[in-house]
């Protein structure tokens, strides 16, 4: 194995802005063959699986990204709490929810769910593409019909939309922050 073509992709992997796809990996390293590409990548994964390192590469939204390990975790938000740029707003959270869980829906369905108004919300979320729009309903007035986009995957850390938690995985999870406030 060309140790030199797991550093390319592994720096490959750490520039990318998104999820980065094998196929677009072979797509810029035409000069190797797709297999020793493809055993890299799985070496990789081995590497980065490892107790040894502070951080992961996993696949989501269809492809490969590095993450922390999630039992760091605790250590991180410390560190984001302060720093976190371009927060959701509680309404906009909200809004994503109702079209995650409940997908595909319209906007009358959404604001109905919420009971208020929920475009604004709505044209922010499709401004930073975590939501698209994916066609028209069959229904007086054609209204058109949102869901989740791959940018919303990588957002949240999950490759497929059957990863988002139960009802009773939030309730527990909303418990255990609950108990990190008052502590």
């Amino acid at each position: 194995m060309n140790s030199t073509l797991k550093e390319i992709i592994e720096s490959l992997i750490f520039i990318s802005m998104e999820p980065l796809s094998l196929e677009k990996i072979k797509g810029v390293l035409t000069d190797y063959p797709d297999a020793e590409i493809g055993k890299a990548v799985d070496e990789l994964l081995e590497t980065y699986g490892s107790n040894e390192c502070g951080i992961q590469m996993v696949l989501t939204g269809g492809g490969y990204l590095f993450t922390t390990k999630p039992e760091h975790d605790l250590w991180i938000r410390k560190l984001l709490r302060n720093e976190r740029k371009n927060r959701l707003s509680p309404a906009a959270l909200e809004t994503l929810s109702v079209i995650a869980y409940h997908q595909p829906v319209t906007l009358a369905e959404i604001s109905a769910v919420r009971g208020v108004d929920a475009s604004h919300s709505l044209k922010t979320l499709l401004l930073k593409r975590l939501v698209k729009i994916t066609g028209r309903k069959k229904a007086p007035g054609k209204p058109l019909i949102y869901r989740t986009s791959d940018k919303f995957l990588t957002y949240f850390g999950i490759n497929d939309i059957k990863e988002l938690p139960s009802q009773e995985e939030i309730m527990k999870i909303l418990d255990e922050e609950e108990k990190d406030i008052e502590d």
